[in-house]
Order: structure tokens, then C-alpha cells, then sequence
């Protein structure tokens, strides 16, 4: 049985009961699938995740809380024709701005855009439930189920609460008072800020492009050559792009988001969780030597990852629930000091060929976040090729910008040295 307060991550995710942040997992499959396999696939799907059978209160109690829901309907199925190879796009967009509101309706739902031989299946979730590897043992298990009704998956235990991931050895007394401290500087901050007015009302967009095998090659084998990872690589090439396009107005800096999963072991790769810790990456100013930059990125990430403390990020996040509401308005209405939000899940593990169909393809997630600074990247790799979903709004970034900066960034990663 499933009840707890949602943690403040979750909460930042959430924003509130009128604000839809829904992530698309998407996957390009060939052969034909029948319908009813949906029905046992989803079925078995909800009984393994607990949060796939709980809803969300915002009214009984201060703060918003999971509850499981005992009359739960079953995962919503919505089929769509297939007539282009952009429909899974422009379906995806939509399911951004559906809010999962019904007191009786599970927090996810899965779209076919179905074709002759040829479909796209996509899974949207709130991402206050879901992160990156979400989506992919999602999809994974679906395309599992679709290929063979039959096979069983193992349902696990919900945590109560964040203190469910403390070791012996954690001392919540001084703890708590850093976090007091962290708390009154907090408030202090916010009642210093101007309250502003200013939010994106442009329209919120999505870029995509998806590189061929080859060039996917030449990356990481340039990556390879220069002792670094595609990740900084990534992140360099972003930033010096936003640098060249936006000139002083570019800020030298991503945010990028990890798997909490590598620093909390009890997490599971399967199971659904949306905390990802992030670390701020930096470009030197006036550098424009992409691997050598790229070779900063990674050390600097490197220091950062081993000094990341989840467990105390976690429990710290937890003393910040009095504020939430003000860092959710922060974001809402402030440019931030970032370029953009990279999340980049590197090759998908998820099989290409099943009894019954080919997978040609996943893509990488989209989702379109309410905060005045929504440029986000999210990039990953499947049968050797890298796929790119640049996603923000009119207001903030023209998409006709963001398109010379993407085209930007992907050139410098395949520039041979």
C-alpha cells in the first residue's frame, strides 16, 4: 500500500495540480502487433510499479501526497493513424498539455500511432514520477510484453520515505541543523527577490535530429582519439555554439542531470523514480579549443560526481518543503544562470530485433517544462546512432535560433581534428 508525501524533487516536478510536465518516451517499431497484447502488456506493467496504481492528493492534507488508489482504471491505450513520420511528434506534443487530473486514472498513458508495418508506440508520464531510466524500463517492458504476453515480471515494495535510503551512520541531528540554517537563508533570499511577472507565453517547441551510424562513429571515435567522454563532448560543443550564436548573452554553463541510481544502489535500474541529482558544468570564458574544453568538462565532472552526497541531497531536500512553492515561482520567472539542461542517457539497452517485430529505432524523451528558462537537450544512442530533442518556447529562445545553435553544436562534434 502506497501513501507518502511527495518529496521535494517530486513536488518541483509536479508544480501543481493545473500545470501538466509530462515526459514521451518513444520507440519506431516494424512488424504488426495485435491489440490485444496491449491490453495484458499494460496490465502486467501497473501491477509491477506501485506508482502506476496511485494517484495524486492535493487536497487532504498541506502537501501533495501518493496514495494508492484500490479502483485504479486500467493504463489508458489511445491509438492514432500513422500517416507521416512526424505524427509521433506532433502526437507527443499534445500529451504534454494533458494533465493526469482523474481521481481514478493511473499516472501514465500509452499512445499507438499505428501504421502499415510500421508504428510508433510512445509512453507519456508525469516526470514527477519518472527520470530518464523511467522511460526506458518502461518501454523496455512493453516491447517485452507486446513480443510475448506471457512473460511475468517481479513487482517491488514502494520506499516510505527518504529516510528509507539513510545509512546507520546518518546523523539527523547535525544534519538538521545545517538544513535550519540552509532553510533561513532560503527564506531570507526569496523575501529579498522582486517578485517578477515575467513568463514564457510563446509556443513551446521541439527540435529533432537523428544522426546516421556513421557519423554517430566519428564522434565517439574522435571522443576516443582525445581521451574524453561523448558527454563532455556534448556539453562543450553546446556551450561554445550557444557562445557563438548568443555572444554576451550566452552564460558558459549546463546543467546536467544523473542517475541517482550509481550513489543509491536500493533504487533500482527498474524502478520508477524521478529524483536525478544534477552538477553545474562550466566554460572557460573566451575559450573556444573544443577538446581541450571538453577535457576541463570532464574532469570537472568527474570531481563533482565523486563529491555528490544523494543521501544528504535527498534528506536536505526534505527540510525544503516550506519553500517549494517559491523556488517552483523562481524558476517560472527567472532567465537562470545556464545555457541549457543536458540529459544525456547514452546508448539505450534495449533490444533491436523481437519474435514478432523489429525495433528500428528509439527516440530521445521530450518534455516541455514550464520554467521561463525551458532550453533542454536531451540526446541518446540506439543501433549505433545518435538521436538529438532540443526542446524550450518562443518566448525564451526563437526556434530559429535554436536551430542554428543545435546544427552548431552537432557540426563541431563531427569536425574531424
Amino acid at each position: 500500500m502506497i501513501k507518502r508525501k511527495l518529496m521535494m524533487v517530486e513536488r518541483i516536478m509536479y508544480v501543481d495540480p493545473e500545470t501538466p510536465v509530462n515526459c514521451v518516451f518513444a520507440a519506431k517499431i516494424k512488424g504488426e502487433i495485435p491489440e490485444e497484447n496491449f491490453k495484458t502488456a499494460l496490465e502486467k506493467i501497473q501491477q509491477k510499479h506501485p506508482l502506476l496504481r496511485a494517484v495524486i492528493d492535493t487536497k487532504t492534507e498541506k502537501y501533495p501526497f501518493f496514495i494508492e488508489e484500490k479502483d485504479i482504471a486500467p493504463i489508458p491505450l489511445r491509438i492514432v493513424e500513422r500517416k507521416t513520420d512526424q505524427d509521433w511528434l506532433l502526437e507527443s506534443q499534445k500529451e504534454w498539455k494533458v494533465l493526469f487530473e482523474d481521481e481514478k486514472k493511473p499516472l501514465a498513458r500509452v499512445v499507438w500511432v499505428k501504421g502499415q508495418n510500421v508504428s510508433e508506440i510512445f509512453w507519456a508520464i508525469p516526470h514527477c514520477i519518472s527520470d530518464g531510466t523511467t522511460g526506458v524500463t518502461l518501454m523496455q517492458e512493453l516491447l517485452q510484453l507486446l513480443d510475448d504476453p506471457f512473460f511475468e515480471l517481479q513487482p517491488y515494495q514502494p520506499f516510505s520515505s527518504v529516510n528509507d535510503f539513510l545509512p546507520p551512520s546518518f546523523n539527523v541531528k547535525s544534519k538538521k541543523y545545517k538544513a535550519n540554517l540552509y532553510l533561513l537563508f532560503a527564506r531570507f533570499f526569496f523575501l529579498l527577490q522582486r517578485k517578477s511577472k515575467k513568463r514564457n507565453l510563446g509556443q513551446d517547441y521541439v527540435l529533432h535530429r537523428k544522426l546516421d551510424s556513421e557519423t554517430t562513429s566519428k564522434i565517439t571515435e574522435k571522443c576516443k582519439a582525445n581521451g574524453v567522454s561523448v558527454h563532455a563532448l556534448l556539453c562543450a560543443a553546446f556551450m561554445q555554439a550557444f557562445q557563438e550564436v548568443k555572444g554576451a548573452d550566452a552564460k558558459g554553463k549546463v546543467i546536467s542531470p544523473v542517475d541517482v541510481r550509481h550513489f543509491i544502489p536500493e533504487i533500482k535500474q527498474d524502478h520508477l523514480f524521478a529524483f536525478a541529482p544534477t552538477v553545474d558544468l562550466s566554460l572557460k570564458k573566451g575559450s573556444y579549443d573544443l577538446i581541450n574544453n571538453a577535457r576541463q568538462i570532464k574532469n570537472d565532472l568527474i570531481q563533482k560526481i565523486k563529491k555528490m552526497e544523494a543521501r544528504e541531497l535527498l534528506w536536505m531536500g526534505e527540510q525544503m518543503h516550506p519553500i517549494v512553492d517559491r523556488m517552483i515561482s523562481m524558476l517560472k520567472s527567472s532567465n537562470g544562470g545556464h545555457d541549457v539542461t543536458l540529459s544525456n542517457m547514452g546508448k539505450i539497452n534495449i533490444p533491436n530485433h523481437y519474435n514478432n517485430f523489429t525495433v528500428e529505432t528509439i527516440f530521445s524523451p521530450t518534455v516541455a517544462f514550464p520554467w521561463l528558462n525551458s532550453n533542454t537537450l536531451t540526446t541518446s544512442t540506439y543501433n549505433q546512432q545518435m538521436d538529438f530533442i532540443f526542446l524550450s518556447n518562443e518566448d525564451f529562445l526563437p526556434k530559429a535560433e535554436a536551430t542554428i545553435i543545435k546544427e552548431k553544436a552537432i557540426a563541431l562534434m563531427t569536425t574531424s581534428v
